[in-house]
């Protein structure tokens, strides 16, 4: 898709810098300095439009409209429209970077479409019936960012891409598992119904936080899951050449960090969230090098 180049003299084109905290490098020096701006604008679409669905008070109908604003003004500004004011500091870098590395809208369409998805399963308390209905949500929700990722890096080859979409659909699903605890009490439920009948667990049990053994079996056949994902796609850290690989390498390790925590809770993952801590960094470090 062509674009028309934004006035720089009226437009930012620089992405601001990185400082939610996240299970894995952003736009880290592990990135080669000219694909730093392009994945901080993308990383920067993606986190602004979380927030308008996830973060403040702000009604379930009232998010779908500023994320229905939010989309129009990603297909205007692809299009070669000058960005709004209101998003100037997000889309002005992202249009920028469309128009240098020919971004694939669709991809950052697909992440706008998973967080519009979100919204509603909360305001209507609906749940995901089985792991095929979950698999879809992070093929929009997680996958795109893997792809634009290769993009950048000049990568199209259908094994990589879909050894990519398997890291990315475990790093989703870990971060499930992580975030059981503030999930559950917000009626975000990602633990699906099939899952949660074979292990006979209500959504009542779930909703009072006490660990019971089949809490235990179910969550742990989960972060199973994540992990065969996660193990299916790593590969491909020795595909990517150079610092691409490197940094993917934390990426993957990151993501068995927090499994490995969430192991170790043995269900309290229910009630309390793990994070990766500095003193992770050396385990990090030593599994990335003898991956």
């Amino acid at each position: 898709m062509r674009v028309n180049a934004p006035d720089p003299t009226t437009m930012p084109t620089q992405a601001a810098p990185v400082t939610h905290y996240e299970n894995f490098p952003v736009a880290s020096w592990l990135c080669p300095a000219h694909l730093r701006q392009p994945i901080a604008a993308i990383y920067a679409f993606a986190r602004a439009a979380d927030d308008i669905a996830d973060e403040g008070d702000a009604l379930a109908e009232q998010r779908l409209e500023t994320l229905h604003a939010y989309r129009e003004e990603l297909h205007a500004i692809a299009g070669g429209a000058q960005p709004q004011a209101r998003w100037a500091a997000i889309f002005g870098p992202l249009q920028y970077n469309i128009m240098q590395h020919q971004l694939p809208v669709r991809l950052l369409d697909d992440l706008l479409s998973a967080f519009v998805q979100d919204i509603e399963k909360t305001r209507d308390h609906a749940t995901y019936a089985n792991r095929a209905e979950l698999l879809d949500y992070c093929r929009r929700s997680a996958n795109p960012v893997g792809r634009l990722l290769l993009h950048l890096y000049g990568v199209h080859d259908d094994t990589s891409l879909a050894q990519s979409d398997a890291v990315c659909t475990a790093l989703q699903l870990i971060n499930f598992w992580q975030d059981l605890s503030e999930d559950i009490p917000r009626g975000r439920h990602y633990l699906t119904d099939a899952d949660c009948a074979q292990f006979g667990v209500t959504r009542a049990a779930l909703a009072a936080q006490k660990v019971t053994p089949n809490i235990q079996k179910l969550i742990a056949a989960n972060a199973d899951w994540a992990r065969d994902s996660m193990q299916k796609g790593s590969n491909l850290v020795h595909t990517l050449p150079g610092r691409i690989g490197w940094e993917l390498r934390l990426v993957v390790q990151g993501g068995l960090c927090i499994l490995d925590k969430v192991d170790a809770q043995a269900g309290r993952s229910l009630h309390t969230r793990q994070t990766i801590h500095k003193i992770d960094a050396p385990r990090l470090l030593s599994r990335a090098l003898w991956m």
